[in-house]
């Protein structure tokens, strides 16, 4: 039987010390990069696999932080995840997701599992949780960082998502559109398409116009909800002739529809969409759209969580910016 490698072996060929060999794997950043390397190439070479269980008990971490967001299944909670991901492991952490498809009690249950299991932080997304799931995480004395939107009960990071459908909505009224339409994705459980929705509401409030039942359609966020949310809004005796997307899946579905019935984008329909998916740029016309830094998202998050770990002050609230990209699916009305 192999005799079991120790972190002393690793230590011998690396030609350090074992505590810093334990540094360089528990806590990487604060390593040279050179020292790094060295620590590896020995760990590589011996097969040596740390004693998680062990490190845990000895530091009081795990160096695991919980991720739990609405679905799988969107590219845009992809992105942002992925680069949460990478920024963390950078620094030696492991990061577990999980979703709830939008369902508060699945989400309580998944935060208390992976409380269960030791995290050492957790990001949620949003910033409408079940009350009991607040009540955990306000008496939790470990890091809790919300995104994609802002509460001023836990440090943020996320949009302004009433702006970034006033944003939206006011380009079309200053192309002279006043028969506005929005799909949007279901509100229910779900604070940011609460938040866009009444973003366009308010805009269009301000140009003495108002958001009638009729001209909103709540919708699943993927091409299909566009589609059939553009048929439900054609419905309507006087139907937009601009139509603001809850995100760009719902937009590309729209202006997949309105195609196949005949209608031209932008001539007979303008569309815009929310967060710059990639398929928005290849889409033709060229997809106008409010561009959310998804990417710098997660990013950022994981400086809050990281800092928030080593027991540095972080910002309550980080409100990210957004730009309109105007392509070829926007125009004056006919």
């Amino acid at each position: 039987m192999r005799n079991r490698i120790r972190i002393e072996d690793v230590a011998q060929i690396a030609g350090v010390s074992t505590a810093t060999v334990s540094r360089a794997l528990s806590q990487p950043d604060r390593v040279r990069a050179d020292t790094r390397e060295l620590v590896q190439r020995a760990v590589e070479k011996l097969g040596y696999v740390p004693d998680a269980a062990g490190r845990a008990l000895a530091s009081g971490r795990t160096r695991t932080v919980g991720c739990v967001i609405p679905t799988l299944d969107h590219a845009i909670f992809a992105r942002s995840t992925h680069a949460l991901q990478n920024a963390l492991a950078q620094a030696g952490y492991q990061l577990l997701v999980a979703s709830h498809n939008y369902d508060p009690v699945q989400e309580l249950t998944l935060v208390q599992a992976l409380q269960q299991r030791g995290v050492d932080a957790l990001v949620l997304v949003g910033a409408e949780h079940h009350t009991q799931l607040w009540r955990l995480l306000t008496d939790w004395r470990n890091p809790v960082l919300l995104t994609w939107a802002c509460d001023p009960r836990l440090p943020s990071v996320g949009f302004d998502n009433q702006a970034i459908a006033a944003l939206a909505t006011q380009h079309l009224l200053e192309l002279g559109h006043r028969r506005i339409g929005m799909i949007s994705g279901h509100m229910q459980h779900n604070d940011r398409a609460k938040a866009r929705v009444q973003g366009l509401r308010d805009t269009l409030a301000l140009a003495g116009l108002k958001l009638d039942n009729a001209a909103l359609s709540q919708q699943t966020l993927n091409i299909s909800g566009g589609r059939l949310g553009l048929i439900e809004l054609l419905k309507a005796k006087k139907p937009p002739t601009a139509i603001v997307c809850g995100n760009d899946l719902l937009a590309t579905g729209a202006l997949l529809e309105a195609q196949r019935q005949g209608l031209s984008v932008p001539g007979d329909l303008s569309i815009c969409g929310i967060d710059n998916h990639e398929l928005a740029a290849e889409m033709n016309p060229g997809l106008t759209t409010v561009s959310l830094p998804t990417h710098d998202l997660g990013r950022i998050a994981a400086a809050q969580i990281l800092a928030a770990l080593a027991g540095e002050p972080i910002a309550q609230q980080s409100m990210l910016p957004f730009e309109l990209l105007v392509r070829g699916t926007t125009a004056k009305p006919a």
